[in-house]
């Protein structure tokens, strides 16, 4: 349902095509909600049947019409009360920090690849927050109330990155200090 919600906040701030949204969740939205293209289309006419969002044909030589989506009063209202409510923080689910409780079943190697694995990720998805920081928010004390909660959003995300991979560093550092000391008490 927060879907629905992601795309009346995309089209609150500027109307768009289908095309348009799906654009902006890859570039934009991502790091908060991710929804596939066909997600987006399948949502909006759920959203067009429930007067939610309008759309206006634009005409285009040699292709399709283009339809382009705006927000109603209607979906204006139900975004407003949407962002009253409270909501349930999302269930964390992560089948590694799951394996961790396995303790000696999991073997140095898998550990290691797993870890390795888990910081090539978060190394990427690190290049990828600091890319849109650069793109859409290069100077934050310019920025409206409106692209400054956009960019704390932004920043959310940063810094979960940053603090897996300090994880996974400190995790790295003290598997190799306990597995030396181990071995050295064994030997």
């Amino acid at each position: 349902m927060t879907l629905r919600f992601a795309l009346l906040a995309a089209l609150h701030e500027e109307p768009a095509t289908g095309y348009d949204l799906n654009r902006r969740f890859r570039d934009r939205l991502g790091h908060v909600w991710n929804a596939s293209h066909q997600q987006i289309y399948r949502e909006l006419a759920r959203m067009l049947d429930e007067a939610l969002v309008a759309v206006q044909p634009v005409p285009q030589a040699d292709r399709p019409d283009r339809k382009v989506y705006r927000v109603t009063q209607g979906g204006k209202r139900a975004l407003q009360a949407w962002l009253t409510e409270g909501h349930p923080r999302p269930a964390i689910r992560d089948p590694f920090l799951v394996k961790l409780f396995a303790g000696e079943l999991l073997n140095d190697a898998d550990l290691e690849r797993d870890l390795a694995e888990l910081e090539a990720h978060y190394r990427e998805r690190l290049r990828t927050y600091r890319s849109l920081e650069r793109r859409w928010f290069p100077d934050e004390r310019n920025l409206s109330r409106h692209y400054r909660l956009q960019y704390m959003a932004l920043r959310r995300g940063i810094l979960t990155a940053e603090s897996w991979l300090q994880w996974a560093a400190e995790m790295r550092e003290r598997m190799l200090l306990s597995a030396r000391g181990a071995s050295k008490g064994n030997g």
